[in-house]
């Protein structure tokens, strides 16, 4: 009784540490529309762990549809179409792959799914990105919402269109 006990406190404190993960280093973008577009909205990478905590929330969708979501190489919105990020975010030489394989683009995120309204907003823990400093740190990168969903397969952009929305990852002066 008296062991079954030990472990049981045992296994309750190890699961309040999983829970309470210190969070690290925050970055932010404010996606604008891109010229002729009106999505807009905010994201936010929050570092815990060995992960990063994405959330986002994007307005002017079109309603009731997906749309592609990635992390790209520039952080520079200059353009007006969003072309200026380049490619999309991938340190490692990686193919373009769903958000929740190891074997992806480090800027490979979940796809915004509007509601009836043109609003989407998604919360995911990502790893093979970073937002503390190294080579997988989005810090700096651009951020892109595409008129299209992602095909998950196409090489190397998964096919997702336009670029309708665009901002530049930010660290969060803590």
């Amino acid at each position: 009784m008296k062991r079954t006990l030990i472990l049981l406190s045992a296994g309750l404190l190890l699961a309040g540490c999983q829970m309470f993960r210190a969070e690290g280093p925050q970055a932010e973008a404010e996606l604008l529309p891109t010229k002729g577009n009106t999505a807009k909205g905010t994201a936010t990478f929050t570092q815990v762990g060995d992960k990063v905590r994405v959330h986002a929330v994007v307005t002017g969708l079109t309603p009731g549809q997906e749309h592609g979501f990635h992390v790209h190489e520039v952080g520079d919105c200059g353009s007006g179409d969003g072309m200026s990020t380049k490619g999309h975010f991938n340190p490692y030489g990686k193919p373009h792959a769903h958000f929740s394989t190891s074997e992806r683009h480090a800027g490979d995120l979940p796809a915004l799914k509007a509601d009836a309204s043109g609003r989407a907003e998604v919360t995911a823990e990502l790893d093979v990105m970073t937002v503390a400093a190294g080579p997988a740190s989005v810090v700096g990168r651009g951020l892109i919402v595409h008129a299209q969903p992602d095909d998950y397969r196409t090489q190397p952009t998964g096919n997702a269109g336009g670029r309708i929305a665009c901002g530049v990852i930010r660290r969060v002066a803590s």
